[in-house]
């Protein structure tokens, strides 16, 4: 293809570091601890659920903002756990996963040299989203090897261009979640300048030890400023199925369903009644789920610290961070190059999520949302990285 049928819009939108290590996990049979992805399914009743609805014939178009009962679950479990309430007709849209829902909002209010603050190391979508819609992302630091959040880093990073602010907690790939502190600070920059703020909460029940999600719309000034994004993948297990949600005013609904209607233009019709049974009756389902989560992080963590690495323990989602240095690597990319032939495991090195890849340098990323003889054999493999390369 000639370079020059290609926009310059999309540089970020090419082939990624995760379709190379999935096809080196393929190529060599590792176990592959890269993608984030759960080798077991969500609660039997929600399956069952879409089976049903399959059977039934809900296999045309939902509505466009996704079937009511769902919206009602998705309210419903909104008031339940942070005590938001949003209007199921007018407040909450259903998406074709998070993905989309952040991509349609930030197509939906950035526009070209619109600048957006985002938390980095950033999930990848992000810059690809901002790039297509022609805005400048500005990164403020969560930088190893503490990770913690500079207030005054993400003070100075305001300007009169700044339209919007991308906050993702629990963080995607540190695994930080955002104290009140953090939250307060964000909360009085984004009221102080009038800017939106798009809240990615994905991994909003996937927390650890004494962390708790607490979302930034529960904050004075900001409920009417706040894009609030989450989905059934992560909660319940079911990556596949794409059923999102954005959750905002009136007003900012109604632009995100102007762009969201063409891009997917509906959403996975079977799988939403599964989903609003998920929400309705799957609590306890989640809790089980979150400290079952919560122990297959320990047990990685234990196996690293078997072979002389210190992992960074995350407190939310179900990434963990090592760096590499004490394994004699200088550079993530190199280590995880090297790492499905040294021992049969993949994982994601830190610098892709990094505009300064420097700050990544030494850090990958593991997945821990595995099966516990899953991460038992990776462990086991893990160490013949003792022994010299």
């Amino acid at each position: 293809m000639p370079s020059a049928w290609k926009a310059d819009r999309i540089r970020s939108a090419t082939t990624t570091i995760f379709a190379e290590m999935s096809a080196l996990a393929l190529a060599t049979q590792s176990i592959n601890l890269g993608q984030g992805f759960p080798d077991t399914d969500g609660p039997a009743f929600m399956l069952e659920e879409a089976c049903a609805a399959i059977a039934g014939g809900m296999n045309q178009y939902p509505p466009g903002r996704g079937i009511l009962p769902l919206r009602q679950a998705i309210a419903a479990h909104s008031r339940r756990t942070y005590g938001l309430g949003y209007d199921p007709e007018s407040e909450i849209l259903v998406t074709t996963g998070a993905t989309e829902a952040l991509a349609a909002s930030i197509l939906a209010f950035v526009d070209p040299g619109d600048e957006v603050i985002a938390l980095e190391p950033f999930y990848d979508s992000y810059a690809a989203s901002i790039e297509l819609a022609g805005g400048q992302r500005v990164g403020v630091g969560l930088f190893g090897p503490d990770f913690r959040l500079d207030h005054a880093e993400l003070a100075a990073a305001f300007t009169p261009r700044t339209k919007a602010l991308l906050i993702n907690s629990p963080h995607n790939p540190t695994g930080v979640v955002l104290d009140r502190s953090d939250l307060a600070a964000i909360a009085e920059l984004a009221v102080q300048h009038d800017v939106l703020v798009i809240c990615d909460e994905v991994y909003e029940h996937l927390t650890f030890d004494d962390a708790e999600h607490l979302p930034l719309a529960t904050l004075p000034g900001m409920r009417e400023r706040t894009v609030r994004i989450s989905s059934a993948g992560k909660t319940f297990s079911a990556t596949g199925w794409k059923i999102g949600w954005a959750l905002a005013t009136p007003e900012l609904i109604n632009e995100i369903t102007a762009v969201k209607q063409f891009l997917s233009y509906v959403s996975g019709a079977p799988f939403q009644p599964a989903v609003a049974r998920a929400l309705n009756e799957g609590d306890e389902w989640v809790e089980k789920a979150r400290l079952d989560l919560q122990d297959r992080r320990d047990q990685l963590a234990a196996g690293f610290r078997s072979i002389g690495l210190e992992p960074i323990l995350p407190r939310g989602s179900y990434f963990m961070t090592t760096d590499v240095r004490p394994l004699g690597y200088t550079d993530g990319v190199e280590f995880c190059r090297q790492l499905p032939t040294r021992c049969g495991i993949v994982a994601i090195p830190h610098q892709v999520f990094y505009d300064r890849t420097e700050a990544g340098r030494p850090y990958v990323r593991w997945a821990f949302c595995k099966q516990e003889q899953v991460l038992a054999e990776a462990i086991r493999r893990l160490d013949a990285l003792r022994k010299p390369a």
